[in-house]
């Protein structure tokens, strides 16, 4: 029995040497390329940069050309003030005209400059709405990643579990047959390695759903196999006053935050931009024809320049503008509000986030020596098991002590790694 299940754990590696190796930096590589909501924040980003123009902004003038063709077939009649009269059936008229015109702006109180500097500050909430969806993702990819590794190492400390039962029943077995032992002790060996058999397919379950979710979120193919990485390395030199300071300067929710302050200010200064006067200028070449089959005049023919200035000033609105520059003076004022709550809200975050990363640090080598005391333990225990002079319970008692340190200790490195990517995403600055 004990040959035949290192042969299917030989078997077993070979399966999984032959998937291939998904590294964590390689998995968000694929996620920076594949990802939905990653590709939609970048086209969005693309979409503000090419709005981003003196046109869009209303500093060009507008050029547009156009043609009016009218023709009409009427039955006339004419009183003329000599008295006479002339009659027309199916009298036939028509006029053409075309040209270009040119709208220009020159003046309308600054207005078009803060629309072009509010555009360009848009494209900046756009990068840093496009370094927060990335930071995300790449954050939910780290944390699936290394929560497989955990995964990892609980179904092969189940599977150690599992060997050791199946040892432990072969053992209660032949001292039953040699009346050593009672069927009691046999059904509950035959009890526990069910057990841990049903633990191990409900661990299986979950590493495969797991596996299934990483796929996702790199955006490639969900049934492609791979293997992770055996072991969690933990970034321990991280430090509070160096993350707070990365926070205050390169978090993309902080920076969003004051980009919206600066949209706000503009938007006050368009407002007020209605204080001052507009002056456009137009211009346009016109070509005109026109024919009439009854009249002093029965065609004619124009063609030339026309232009001008034109200046117009809001003298009074109903106090529409000062109620405008009110809101707006309040909109900024929430804009800084929004400010502080954010940054509040995210120090205060990394505060205890980073207390959490201290602890597990910390856990990291107390779980580690405590699975290391649990399997001496249990090969104690095992060697005494084998010689008789232990009770089932305390065999028992010791696997599920063992079990137990070793998933505490792998849970430990989670954690603490989790944790390591939560600040550094909070900082702005995760390894990408």
């Amino acid at each position: 029995m004990y040959n035949w299940a290192i042969f299917i754990y030989f078997c077993s590696s070979a399966l999984v040497a032959a998937q291939d190796l998904l590294t964590v930096d390689q998995a968000v590589q694929m996620a920076l390329e594949n990802n939905y909501q990653i590709k939609i924040a970048s086209n969005e980003l693309q979409i503000d940069e090419v709005s981003v123009s003196p046109g869009n902004a209303g500093m060009l003038p507008q050029l547009a050309a156009n043609v009016v063709d009218n023709n009409s077939t009427l039955n006339l009649s004419q009183t003329r003030s000599d008295g006479s009269i002339v009659e027309r059936n199916n009298a036939k008229n028509n006029s053409l005209n075309y040209g270009v015109v040119l709208d220009w702006t020159l003046f309308d109180g600054f207005r078009m400059f803060a629309n072009l500097e509010q555009l360009k500050e848009t494209k900046k909430l756009g990068e840093a709405e496009l370094k927060q969806v990335i930071l995300t993702k790449v954050g939910e990819v780290m944390v699936t990643y290394y929560d497989l590794v955990l995964q990892q190492q609980q179904l092969s400390a189940l599977d150690s579990t599992i060997l050791i039962s199946e040892q432990r029943v072969v053992l209660a077995q032949n001292r039953f047959t040699i009346g050593k032992a009672s069927k009691l002790e046999v059904l509950n060996a035959q009890v526990d390695l069910n057990t841990d058999q049903t633990l191990m397919q409900r661990q299986q379950e979950r590493y495969a759903n797991t596996k299934t979710q990483l796929n996702e979120q790199i955006a490639r193919d969900l049934k492609t196999e791979f293997k992770v990485i055996p072991e969690i390395f933990v970034d321990q030199g991280l430090l509070l006053a160096d993350l707070e300071q990365r926070v205050a300067d390169q978090n993309p929710q902080l920076e969003a935050e004051m980009i919206n302050k600066r949209i706000s200010e503009l938007e006050l200064k368009q407002i007020k931009a209605s204080r001052y006067p507009s002056i456009y200028a137009t211009s346009g070449y016109n070509f005109g024809q026109s024919e009439s089959s009854l009249g002093f005049t029965t065609s004619s023919n124009s063609r030339g320049w026309n232009y001008g200035f034109g200046a117009s000033l809001n003298i009074f609105d109903g106090f529409n503008q000062n109620r405008s520059e009110q809101i707006g003076k309040i909109a900024v004022e929430n804009a800084e509000i929004s400010i502080q709550e954010q940054k509040q809200q995210l120090m205060a975050l990394v505060g205890t986030t980073y207390q959490t990363y201290l602890t597990n640090i910390s856990l990291i080598e107390l779980e580690g020596k405590n699975e290391a005391i649990a399997k001496e333990n249990l090969d104690i225990t095992v060697d005494k098991y084998r010689i008789g002079i232990i009770p089932t319970i305390e065999f028992r008692t010791a696997q599920l002590n063992y079990i137990t340190a070793k998933v505490r200790y792998s849970n430990a490195k989670f954690l603490a790694k989790v944790s390591e990517i939560i600040l550094k995403q909070l900082a702005g600055n995760l390894e990408l």
